[in-house]
């Protein structure tokens, strides 16, 4: 099962579980994850929604044999949802939604902290925005979200360096809520979970509405300029190459 569903104490914890691949997102794991937001949403019994990942990395981002097909797979079969309908679900995502960073996490795997309310980070855990290394545009309305949270010039190199940054430069950015030990992690992150739905659900989603409509036209805008750029970019010199040079390098990977 790519996607694990737990129910406790009105959290629901969903764990991104293909490790021999790093967590990285096939059309599947999109599709199962997207789904999987959309029956919490409207599940009574659900206050909280808490993502992690099984093994040594929270999520090695869109899977790079998947972006190759793509582009030169013509019989390529899209997922029911797909990446952009897994945004989606996160933008309409009306409870709390909560992230356990327990390892490495690149693109979507860094860019899906725009969309949590409380994030945490394990010690050792690292984050990249790939995109340029990858010759393509940011993405899931990173380009609005990160700005916002962690300041324009904390975003800018998160998403133009193509670098590594390390937990404790995340919590200095303001990028996670809590840095913690790797076996503290998950417990932490259930801890403040727990509180959360120990109130009423009416309550909590009344207070993140007020928090993200807001924000909500800006974020959708935002998304539907960086998927021009990306369809743009996308199976350019520099993608393909970046995509051929991945490929030989690792068998396929995942960015």
């Amino acid at each position: 099962m790519i996607l694990t569903i737990e129910d406790q104490n009105r959290v629901r914890t969903l764990t991104l579980n293909r490790p021999e691949a790093l967590n990285a997102f096939n059309e599947a794991l999109y599709d199962a994850t997207a789904e999987a937001l959309l029956a919490a949403a409207d599940d009574p019994e659900v206050a909280v929604v808490l993502i992690t990942g099984a093994g040594r990395a929270f999520s090695a981002g869109t899977d790079l044999a998947e972006m190759q097909a793509m582009v030169t797979d013509p019989d390529f079969v899209p997922g029911k949802h797909g990446f952009r309908g897994l945004i989606a679900a996160l933008g309409r995502f009306p409870k709390p939604l909560i992230c356990a960073v327990n390892g490495l996490g690149l693109g979507i795997g860094a860019t899906v902290l725009g969309y949590a309310d409380l994030a945490f980070m394990s010690s050792t855990a690292r984050l990249k925005c790939p995109f340029t290394s990858l010759g393509v545009a940011p993405e899931a309305g990173s380009s609005y979200l990160l700005p916002q949270l962690i300041g324009r010039q904390n975003a800018a190199w998160l998403l133009m360096s193509s670098e590594w940054i390390s937990a404790d430069e995340a919590r200095r950015m303001g990028l996670v809520f809590a840095v913690c030990e790797p076996d503290d992690l998950l417990d932490e992150a259930r801890r403040h979970a727990e509180v959360l739905s120990s109130r009423p659900i009416s309550s909590l989603m009344a207070v993140k509405a007020a928090m993200v409509e807001p924000t909500r036209a800006a974020t959708l805008e935002a998304v539907e300029r960086e998927n021009g750029f990306f369809a743009e970019l996308l199976g350019g010199q520099a993608n393909a190459d970046a995509l051929a040079e991945f490929s030989g390098r690792r068998g396929g990977g995942s960015a």
